[in-house]
């Protein structure tokens, strides 16, 4: 296919073309539903302004809604010959109107167009990913209330600290995907500005209407400079890398804890079998593989944004070929948090808890602080107690009945404030859904 950019017959060369086109037409396809509805609108803005007649926006558009179809039934193919995904748009609609099909370019580059369908293909993955955050955070809130009576052992440096529970745990889990959605609905709002219009990077000469392809396309607003709408490029995948990478932390640090809730020496929870994988060797191994590849592929979705750093940091403002490179980067980071996610929302349901869990003598000195607390309640000071208590630790004498604790105060294991966490997340997701 020849190159739009080509002004005469002069064969490119097969090796230069290779290596620049590199691995692009792999992830333009999922670009051509955005790239087709993009040229809609902006074949609508053109007539609307005056620069093609309205029977030729009438036939551009029908070309494109045929295209759109195909799409959609995906029947259409990326035409391996095709530079990128715009260039086999534009040549479709020349093949099939001619000299009509040649006016779809007016008054746009394909700097403003790539950067369009990437900001309508991320929009609607950050709704992908929110509709799964959500599964996965009913499953949470769920669990919490269900085993929110059930003790466990809490940790700080990997030692017995202080008593929690199964409630806290999930909760602590569905609290914190309320804050990874409100850093994810900030990056939607800024991605969601219509770069359209500014062409190459600093605009165009013609009269044309950017408001109305910001409304036909359903961005929130548009990116008003041209020279900063093209400044997004490569920033709006480092603002969504950020976002995903602290979605990617939580889901890596819950992995974890599973891969170590359900090793020998802690046993506080288990699978059915079938969600575990055995040994070659060692004919009584469950291992939890599940968890520790979300673990390993969240550890890599946290690396992107310093990948994509990497790659636009030095650029001044402009368009530069380097930004192609930040499709393969994101794109497949992308369906691999979706993965994780989807494969949690599969599994979790499944989790079984174990009871009485504290009743293990090492668990023994977990309540010295209740013991503490106690003895200031009787009136003592804090810190006379915390020394008695401790004495009767070194001493041997330290005894304490767990079957008594009660903590009221919000966010603790009487008081989880799972109906405040819901109402918080339901917030920002109906925000980012809306």
């Amino acid at each position: 296919m020849k190159k739009i950019w080509q002004k005469d017959n002069t064969t490119t060369n097969d090796l230069v073309t290779k290596f620049t086109v590199g691995k692009d037409l792999d992830f333009d396809n999922r670009l051509a539903k955005y790239d087709v509805l993009g040229s809609i609108a902006h074949a609508k803005m053109l007539a609307e302004v005056g620069l093609i007649r309205l029977d030729e926006e009438q036939a551009i558009v029908a070309v494109l809604e045929e295209v759109l179809i195909d799409i959609e039934k995906e029947a259409f193919e990326i035409d391996k010959s095709a530079e990128d995904i715009h260039s086999q748009i534009e040549n479709i609609l020349i093949e099939k109107l001619g000299e009509t099909g040649k006016k779809i370019h007016t008054a746009r580059s394909r700097n403003d167009q790539v950067l369009t369908d990437i900001k309508l293909y991320l929009i609607d993955e950050i709704r992908e990913i929110t509709e799964l955050t959500d599964s996965f955070f009913q499953i949470l809130k769920d669990k919490a209330n269900l085993h929110k009576d059930v003790l466990l052992p809490g940790y700080t440096h990997l030692q017995v600290a202080m008593p929690s529970s199964f409630g806290l745990w999930f909760g602590a889990y569905a609290e914190s995907l309320v804050d990874d959605l409100e850093l994810l609905f900030a990056t939607k709002n800024i991605i969601n500005k219509n770069p359209l219009g500014s062409a190459a990077g600093y605009g165009s000469s013609f009269p044309i209407d950017r408001e109305s392809t910001t409304y036909k396309l359903g961005f929130r607003t548009l990116n008003h400079n041209v020279v900063y709408a093209q400044m997004t490029r490569g920033k709006s995948e480092k603002l969504l890398a950020n976002s995903l990478s602290v979605l990617a932390g939580t889901l890596s640090k819950f992995s974890y804890d599973v891969c170590l809730y359900l090793s020998q020496n802690f046993d506080f929870i288990s699978f059915p079998k079938e969600f575990t994988t055995g040994s070659s060797i060692m004919p009584h191994k469950k291992n939890p593989d599940i968890f520790e590849l979300v673990r390993a592929r969240c550890n890599r979705i946290q690396a992107l944004p310093n990948e994509l750093i990497l790659v636009t940091n030095n650029l001044p403002s402009g368009y530069h070929r380097d930004l192609q490179l930040t499709k393969e980067i994101l794109f497949p980071a992308i369906d691999s948090l979706k993965e994780c996610l989807e494969i949690l929302i599969y599994t979790l349901p499944n989790i079984e808890v174990k009871d009485n869990i504290l009743d293990d003598e090492k668990y023994k000195y977990i309540f010295s602080v209740e013991k503490i607390n106690e003895e200031v309640k009787n009136g003592k000071s804090f810190r006379d107690a915390y020394i008695q208590i401790g004495q009767e630790i070194e001493n041997g004498l330290f005894e304490y009945d767990y079957k008594e604790l009660n903590h009221s105060h919000q966010g603790s294991l009487g008081n989880l404030c799972l109906d405040e966490i819901e109402y918080q997340f339901n917030k920002v997701r109906d925000k980012l859904l809306g």
